[in-house]
């Protein structure tokens, strides 16, 4: 099995500023709005370097997006930018009426996901916005597992025309996915295997490459898939790894109700009906602590992966 390594650590959020900066040199019908956290979502280059096209609206996110829907009708393509828990619950009926039912060209850009917001408690840790944003018609929902990949997604995205819901977080990670192509909507396998299949998005797809190298010291080979496209669902890839490997588990820094477990179960009863485990959060809330004290408490690493892949594969 290829052994994935990394060399520093970098924040998916610095990723997604990397990619909006090279946007605003390469691409002059890109503006970028952000209510009030320009610092901490990476922006500040392109404010620095283009403010003509940065709109500052402030503690106004509901404002934000629709004035970003109203940038779209004059050709140009607005980047929306704040924490993930504002990006959506908050707004939720503005990104229905003014940018999913309306067709909108918006790329609404999510900081501070999940769990791995950290200390700042369960008021910011949103663990619903996956489940949210894929139920709206026409929204893509992208959620990126390293730098690399949401520099590329963030790049990717300028050039699709659709709504896009992009989806990054603040701690420190891995860098691993350094030159993969990105392509909405593909997944990646990683690693192949024959005993089970590992779907994986977000800081998990880290934990499940862990969790297949110490996998395969007990003789289990597993195959793991980065979905970095949650809607549309790459259910080509999903059903012919689990063709193979008749047992799957799903991975992701989110509730269990609503997210990438749930996609996927749905492909597969549909399809081909396969013993499947999830590994997120159990339908609670979460709490302040550090990111790494969370995802073990709440079951988010490469120990509950390996836990789940034991209990699937006694289901076959």
């Amino acid at each position: 099995m290829k052994k994935y390594t990394y060399t520093e650590k970098k924040d998916t959020r610095s990723g997604f500023g990397d990619g909006l900066t090279e946007l605003g040199q390469t691409n002059p019908n890109v503006v970028a709005l952000c209510a009030d956290l320009t610092g901490s979502l990476k922006m500040n280059e392109f404010a620095e370097n283009h403010p003509e096209r940065f709109y500052q609206v402030g503690i106004a996110e509901a404002n934000m997006i629709g004035i970003a829907a109203g940038l779209t009708i004059g050709g140009k393509i607005p980047f929306t930018g704040t924490f993930a828990n504002f990006s959506t619950g908050r707004v939720y009926d503005q990104i229905r009426q003014s940018v999913a039912y309306s067709d909108k060209n918006v790329k609404i850009c999510a900081s501070h996901a999940g769990l791995t917001l950290g200390e700042d408690g369960a008021t910011h840790q949103i663990l619903e916005d996956l489940g949210l944003m894929k139920m709206l018609p026409g929204m893509t929902v992208i959620n990126t597992c390293d730098y690399s990949q949401t520099k590329a997604a963030t790049l990717a995205i300028a050039e699709y025309e659709g709504p896009v819901y992009l989806r990054f977080g603040r701690p420190k990670v891995p860098v691993f996915m350094t030159d993969q192509p990105f392509e909405i909507g593909k997944a990646i396998q990683l690693t192949k295997g024959n005993d089970v299949t590992i779907v994986a998005t977000g800081h998990l797809v880290w934990e499940a490459l862990q969790a297949a190298e110490q996998l395969e010291t007990k003789g289990i080979t597993a195959e793991v898939i980065n979905i970095h496209t949650i809607k549309p669902l790459d259910e080509e890839a999903i059903l012919k790894s689990v063709a193979k490997t008749g047992c799957v588990v799903t991975a992701e820094e989110h509730n269990k109700y609503g997210g990438l477990g749930e996609s996927v179960a749905r492909c597969l009863v549909t399809n081909n009906p396969t013993p499947q485990e999830f590994v997120a959060v159990n339908d609670s809330f979460g709490e302040s602590a550090t990111p790494d004290q969370l995802m073990k408490k709440y079951g988010l690493n490469d120990e509950a992966i390996i836990k789940a892949v034991e209990k699937v594969i006694s289901r076959k």
